[in-house]
């Protein structure tokens, strides 16, 4: 089975994945929870970080994540690329998958493209290298191989996850304050592509925002084949 979920924060908004509020279906090392950035949990280094990937590397089930805007990018950057799955890597423990940007993953015969990155509007209270990374917003090299990972779909995936959403759909919740360049970027991507939805973080609530795309926080969705 796959669940997908919103923002973890680590170890802000852990809660949601303790065992007693895990979905049934989280059983195996083949099921997978994915969660839609700003996740956590390769951070600040120390104690804590190490405390918290030892929880969630001792879950039954496997943990995906793209990365949101409070990452820290640079230490991600550093793991070793891996190929799993049709897509590019960053394998932070056994069962604890970074999910790269523009990359497109096939799993239980599901085709996901995934953009991982937004915008801090936080920034200026945050030091940089320190709790901020220019590199939050993805690269021209990252978008054009976004674009041609999708070209070699056709432009037709079953699912997108992202972390922040396409503008219209920032409109659409009433935050298009948090509109910019990139969610630009995936507002061109939404008008071309062929997909069934499109599961968001980032703005900490859960709410469906129309019958194709749904924003995530605390809820943990499952989803199948043909099923939203």
């Amino acid at each position: 089975m796959i669940y997908i979920t919103g923002d973890t924060h680590c170890p802000i908004d852990m809660k949601k994945l303790k065992n007693k509020r895990l979905p049934s279906g989280l059983q195996t090392k083949k099921d997978y929870l994915i969660i839609c950035g700003d996740c956590g949990l390769v951070w600040e280094g120390g104690k804590e970080e190490t405390y918290w990937q030892n929880q969630i590397e001792e879950k039954k089930f496997t943990t995906l994540f793209l990365d949101g805007n409070h990452e820290d990018h640079r230490r991600l950057l550093q793991y070793p690329e891996e190929r799993w799955n049709g897509g590019k890597i960053h394998r932070i423990r056994s069962s604890i998958l970074h999910l790269m940007r523009g990359q497109i993953f096939e799993i239980e015969g599901m085709v996901f493209f995934v953009m991982g990155g937004a915008a801090s509007t936080d920034k200026a209270m945050r030091k940089e290298g320190f709790d901020w990374f220019p590199e939050e917003i993805p690269s021209k090299e990252e978008r054009e191989e976004a674009l041609t990972n999708l070209e070699r779909m056709n432009w037709k995936v079953d699912y997108v996850l992202t972390h922040t959403a396409p503008t219209d759909i920032i409109y659409k919740i009433g935050r298009k304050d948090r509109a910019d360049e990139f969610t630009d970027f995936l507002q061109k991507i939404e008008e071309r592509l062929n997909y069934r939805h499109w599961y968001f973080g980032h703005f900490h609530e859960d709410q469906k925002i129309d019958e194709k795309s749904t924003l995530l926080y605390q809820k943990i969705l499952p989803v199948t084949r043909g099923i939203v």
